[in-house]
């Protein structure tokens, strides 16, 4: 599978480094330009490009940058992007740590719906509730007793399977999560967020999060400080 993706941070490099030993054909791209990826190319065999090539180069395209940053890519950055290419979307809303006050997602609209609308494209959430450690080091073949799973959600059933089929080869068991406005069962502060549950763990950690946002996961009139020192 051809696969584009925005940003090479944490997860993002660490999903460049695992769909390429599995085999992916993957171009990766960052804010910084492709000459910056050069490291990370000759390591794994991915294909350093710009942001406009990696959101218009294959089957699936990954957008795995701040959510801060969302709002900075190009407006018409999946324009000539066929409608069939899955949009993967991984990112957290930190507004007290990193992201500052986000007003949509402020005012209840859920993480990834507010991507999407950003990005003028429907997007799948996933890999968002995970270290990148994890990701890299904690996967297992299917079948496996207490295998992680990872919780997926989106509205269109087609795009949701590619990527329930991309957690399976990367070794961890894919949970439906829902449609994406469901996706706040998967946020920071979650009973989900950040654990490594089997699929059973997954389910019922998604059936028991609350909707109301925590007030140290809302921005304030200092937002953002650290993940040190949150604002």
């Amino acid at each position: 599978m051809k696969i584009g993706i925005i940003g090479a941070g944490q997860i993002g490099g660490t999903l460049t480094r695992r769909l390429t030993a599995l085999g992916h054909d993957v171009a990766v791209a960052n804010s910084r330009g492709p000459k910056s990826l050069a490291g990370l190319a000759a390591e794994t065999g991915a294909k350093p490009v710009s942001v406009e090539e990696a959101a218009k180069f294959g089957d699936v395209v990954v957008v795995t940058i701040p959510q801060k940053n969302i709002s900075d890519l190009p407006h018409d950055l999946f324009a000539e992007t066929p409608d069939g290419v899955v949009i993967v979307e991984t990112g957290n809303y930190y507004p007290r740590q990193r992201d500052g006050r986000i007003d949509g997602i402020e005012a209840g609209v859920t993480e990834s719906r507010w991507v999407a609308q950003q990005l003028n494209r429907p997007v799948i959430k996933a890999f968002n509730n995970i270290y990148a450690e994890h990701l890299l080091k904690l996967g297992q073949p299917k079948g496996t007793p207490g295998r992680i799973a990872l919780p997926v959600a989106g509205d269109d059933t087609r795009a949701k399977a590619i990527v329930l089929g991309l957690i399976d080869e990367l070794g961890f068991d894919g949970v439906d999560a829902g449609s994406l406005d469901e996706s706040w069962r998967q946020q920071p502060a979650t009973p989900v967020y950040c654990k490594d549950f089997d699929a059973a763990g997954v389910r019922r950690a998604l059936s028991e999060a609350s909707k109301q946002r925590k007030p140290e996961w809302r921005g304030t009139e200092r937002s953002p400080g650290s993940f040190e020192k949150p604002a």
